[in-house]
């Protein structure tokens, strides 16, 4: 026992020593706590400022030295500066004077078209006017005897008449408006009995998202046929 204990000593002194020398450089390497959240800072700092925001900065530099010697960029084409006066302002009451008298215009139109007398439909598509029959076959092919499809087919015979162009149009926009409003309004009185069937219910939409896109397209080409159409169809 007296022998180990002089042997550590000894030893533990010249081992403590020996690990201060080696752990010292090594501490010496890494800098303080302070230093560490410095340069955290400054790399947040530097990280904030994007290379997009370099770039404005710098352009804003430029245009700020081109102002000063009287040079500025050129405008875009159409260009309006803020404080251009306005001509040929037009007040909200005269524009509802204009769209109201607009409107009586487009209706007088209508009722004129709708005033002229034609013979009225008749099933499979016969037109009285040009047959000649006597008045027991003319009641068969009454439109009073045919069924739901065939009176369908008549009412959208005779809108898409009203406001076809020219004789047998059936491409205009203000026509094709009308066609599909005749299959919504038939696929609606489906859908009242039928409240389920949800197949139907998705060509309904479909409908309504193509009557829509044609009635933008009036309103932005043919603004009088599209007031025509909306006032008829509410």
């Amino acid at each position: 026992k007296t022998m180990l204990s002089s042997l550590l000593a000894r030893r533990v002194p010249a081992l403590a020593s020996t690990f201060k020398s080696l752990v010292a450089p090594s501490l010496s390497v890494f800098p303080s706590s302070v230093g560490l959240e410095q340069s955290s800072l400054q790399q947040q700092q530097v990280r904030f400022v994007t290379k997009k925001r370099q770039h404005r900065q710098q352009k804003r530099k430029r245009k700020a030295a081109l102002a000063e010697q009287g040079i500025f960029p050129p405008k875009p084409n159409n260009y309006i500066r803020k404080d251009a006066p306005v001509f040929n302002a037009v007040t909200r009451e005269e524009r509802d004077a204009e769209s109201k008298r607009q409107d009586e215009i487009a209706a007088r139109e209508l009722q004129a078209k709708m005033e002229i007398v034609k013979a009225p439909l008749m099933r499979f598509g016969f037109n009285g006017e040009a047959l000649q029959m006597s008045d027991r076959v003319r009641q068969l092919f009454d439109l009073h005897n045919g069924n739901q499809s065939e009176v369908v087919q008549a009412q959208k015979q005779r809108g898409m008449e009203l406001f076809q162009l020219r004789e047998g149009d059936t491409g205009s926009s203000a026509v094709q408006v009308i066609a599909l409003t005749t299959r919504i309004q038939q696929i609606q009185t489906h859908l009242r009995q039928h409240k389920k069937d949800k197949h139907s219910k998705r060509g309904l939409d479909a409908l309504y998202v193509r009557r829509r896109k044609l009635l933008d397209y009036m309103e932005r080409k043919e603004f009088d046929s599209y007031r025509k159409v909306v006032k008829t169809l509410g």
